[in-house]
């Protein structure tokens, strides 16, 4: 009958929209987000822990000082994190993880990779650190702020968030 043909189509209807929002609300859930956890003094951006110093030295004691801590000085592998370190550095000029023999020399990291040259580094010195306008080069013994990086040790993970 017509009735029943019309129920019929109303009963598939409701199961049609009951399976597209239990579908939808699965989609939703699914994704998982991870919230970084750094130690105590440390804040996390990307994949990262980054450590800012509030006392100064030169690049050799910086380093020295991030490896105690079980990092080294910061690398970078992005314009974001770039404008993160930059933003939290404040004022004070900070030293990075490039170095190089010399000016003839490439640009390299402490694990001892090549810098790809993602921001140009002013300067003809042998040591980097991030300054106001970029990237800047100097000598060894300049005492400045330090940035120290390690990755992160664990990640939380919140499903449904």
């Amino acid at each position: 009958s017509k009735r029943q043909d019309t129920e019929c189509l109303f009963m598939i209807c409701i199961c049609t929209v009951y399976i597209l929002v239990r579908k939808e609300e699965k989609a939703i859930a699914s994704p998982e987000v991870g919230y970084a956890t750094c130690q105590r003094d440390w804040i996390g951006f990307g994949s990262k822990c980054f450590y800012f110093s509030e006392h100064t030295s030169n690049w050799t004691s910086s380093q020295i000082s991030c490896m105690k801590l079980g990092a080294h000085l910061t690398h970078l592998d992005s314009l974001e994190e770039l404008n993160f370190l930059n933003r939290f550095k404040g004022d004070s000029s900070a030293w990075i993880g490039l170095h190089r023999q010399s000016s003839e020399h490439p640009w390299m990291w402490t694990d001892n990779t090549e810098y790809n040259n993602l921001v140009p580094t002013r300067g003809k010195g042998e040591h980097a650190y991030l300054s106001d306008n970029g990237i800047s080069s100097g000598r060894n013994y300049i005492p400045r702020k330090w940035i120290c990086s390690k990755p992160y040790n664990y990640t939380l993970q919140c499903l449904g968030v």
